[in-house]
């Protein structure tokens, strides 16, 4: 057997996607081998196909047992022998795959990094010939990633305690260069065969909003796409908590996952998602990473991320299976403030005072970028992909930004007073301050605070005493994203760039683009379907059959067939176990395991249509 047919037999594909051949091909040849590939991209079968025409078994070192359990039970279910090893099983069911193990029953063994450290389980891979280690989500064993884990920093001292070194292959979807760098340093990859197929998702529809009352708004995206499965994600659990509770009183079928539950609670809400009883996740960024739930149909970020790392990575949970998927951040300054605290008071205690410092430093350079992104009139998509380095069109038009109106407002003059005021400031007081008081020195303020500081004295004192508040604020966050002034994102304090010197001195223009609002009409959310299958009876009667089969297996749907694979099948109507065969994820395990249904299905549908 060989690449091509196993790709066919087990997971229903003619083809490899961009990057998967050439990957698959240098492992197989012996090569240790970096993968960056965004989420949805195919990752799991550049190790998988691997691991099934090597010798012996493959290692998947995985950090969250949710992946374990759902990339296990898809590969029983397309036939191909797989297990877990984690804290969920207990001890007799341990010591039965360490068995099973040992009677060659496995082509695939996923395991936490923290097994890797124990005794017994280093005993049992030494008596086995281990020839593929696969580091899933290699971006946690960078200290400068957005996903520390120093239990990853134990995978090098375990390969080298193996009777004879496996090929290692490290995967991520959100790795910055230096990150990058750093797995390839840390695992010790010997000569790797590297691939970095770009970092876009050309499916997800990025919209960022500011809108006065969030939840508000949160309920009213959500009752758009009713019934579909999302995730929101809010920064604290206080907020988690009251999120839920309002939209379970709204009657939206949620449920929450933060780190203050039960392990028995958050176990039991999280399989509550994967299997459809609920729709909507309402989480902390504790819930998700490995995740393998096709049919995510949008994500809504309640609160800003810390970074634009962890943004992508939660964001990018939607649409895995190929369809449009909507990722909505509802921004507002308070969001600002929340990040730095959690930074201020994050995990830094483990290190020296020195490198707590050098984190503190890289996660505030990360809150900047994360707050111009949320800012920016300018291509969202573009944002996130100069970001992690890769090329791109000017405009995607498939996000808010590219397909937002604008008109052009020359605001010079205003932006002259600004920017004026910010120095004007400095040297009263020897210091930066934060836009509140520069838009109270502009507008002539009478607060005391301001008076003792002696700031109505200054020349741009009331110069803008008839702009409103709110349009100085907007004027000051376009100067931001055009690179005018700059925020120090611990201290919260504006400063001018090199940039304000031509605005000052120079007359150079300042032409802001202002983003004009639509008229309210009613609008048919993207969601997790095309519009062509949107009303199709014929997918909803598919849709109805695969939920009965997984409610009989008891697995999440989408191990059954994804969203993408009914769309396909309910367009080639299938009458045939061979045209069944042509439909893009129907492997012939499958096609052997679930055809008949399906195809009567089918078959009943076009009658009832005759």
């Amino acid at each position: 057997m060989d690449k091509y047919s196993i790709l066919k037999q087990y997971y229903g594909h003619s083809a490899f996607r961009a990057g998967q051949e050439a990957l698959i091909d240098a492992i197989l040849s012996g090569r240790d081998a970096l993968c960056v590939m965004p989420t949805g991209g195919g990752k799991s079968l550049c190790y998988q196909i691997p691991a099934l025409l090597l010798p012996g078994i493959t290692l998947v070192v995985s950090p969250l047992i949710s992946l374990m359990k759902d990339q296990v039970a898809a590969l029983k279910s397309a036939g191909i022998p797989a297990a877990y090893i984690n804290s969920s099983l207990t001890g007799e069911q341990i010591r039965t795959v360490y068995a099973r193990t040992r009677k060659g029953a496995y082509k695939l063994i996923y395991v936490a990094p923290e097994r890797l450290e124990t005794n017994s389980f280093l005993s049992l891979m030494q008596e086995m010939d281990v020839s593929f280690l696969a580091v899933d989500e290699a971006h946690c064993i960078s200290q400068w990633g957005q996903d520390f884990r120093p239990s990853y920093l134990g995978i090098v001292d375990f390969i080298n305690a193996l009777p004879r070194r496996p090929i290692v292959a490290a995967y991520t979807a959100t790795a910055t260069k230096q990150v990058q760098s750093d797995i390839l340093r840390l695992l010790q990859l010997q000569s790797p065969y590297r691939i970095v197929t770009g970092f876009d998702r050309p499916n997800l529809y990025f919209d960022v909003r500011r809108p006065k009352n969030k939840f508000s708004a949160l309920a009213a995206l959500i009752e758009e796409r009713r019934g579909r499965s999302g995730i929101v994600y809010c920064a604290t659990r206080a907020a988690v908590e009251r999120v839920c509770d309002s939209l379970c009183d709204r009657g939206i079928a949620a449920t929450r996952y933060h780190a203050g539950l039960t392990d028995e609670e958050r176990q039991q809400n999280q399989d509550d998602f994967q299997f459809d009883r609920k729709t909507v996740m309402i989480a902390t960024n504790a819930f998700g990473m490995g995740i393998d739930k096709s049919n995510v149909s949008f994500v809504i970020h309640y609160n800003m991320p810390k970074s634009l790392e962890a943004y992508y990575q939660e964001a990018g949970r939607a649409g895995r299976d190929g369809e449009n998927a909507d990722c909505v951040l509802l921004f507002a300054p308070a969001d600002v403030e929340t990040a730095r605290f959690l930074i201020e008071n994050g995990g830094a205690d483990q290190l020296s005072e020195e490198d707590a410092a050098l984190v503190r430093k890289r996660d505030y350079e990360r809150l900047q970028a994360m707050t111009g992104y949320c800012k920016s009139v300018d291509c969202l998509r573009g944002r996130l992909l100069d970001y992690f380095g890769q090329i791109h069109p000017a405009n995607c038009g498939n996000c808010s930004n590219c397909k937002a109106t604008y008109q052009t407002e020359d605001i010079t003059l205003s932006a002259q007073m600004i920017l004026s005021c910010v120095m004007r400031i400095r040297e009263r007081l020897g210091y930066y301050v934060g836009k509140t008081l520069v838009i109270q020195v502009l507008r002539g303020s009478r607060d005391q605070r301001l008076l003792s500081l002696g700031l109505a004295s200054l020349s741009t004192y009331g110069l803008m005493d008839k702009t409103s508040p709110s349009v100085i604020e907007r004027y000051i966050e376009y100067l931001e994203s055009a690179g005018y002034l700059e925020v120090d994102q611990r201290y919260s304090t504006l400063r001018p760039t090199k940039k304000a010197s031509a605005v000052l001195f120079d007359g150079e223009c300042v032409l802001m683009q202002k983003r004009v609002e639509p008229k309210t009409e009613k609008k048919r959310p993207r969601g997790a379907f095309s519009d062509e299958f949107e009303e199709n009876s014929l997918y909803e009667a598919l849709r109805a059959q695969r939920a009965e089969l997984a409610k009989r297996e008891s697995v999440p749907a989408y191990v059954i067939f994804s969203n993408a694979t009914l769309a396909d099948m309910a367009e080639k109507a299938p009458r045939s176990l061979s045209e069944l065969l042509e439909v893009s994820g129907v492997g012939e395990r499958k096609a052997s395991r679930y055809g008949e249904a399906f195809l009567r299905t089918i078959e009943e549908y076009i009658q009832q249509q005759g």
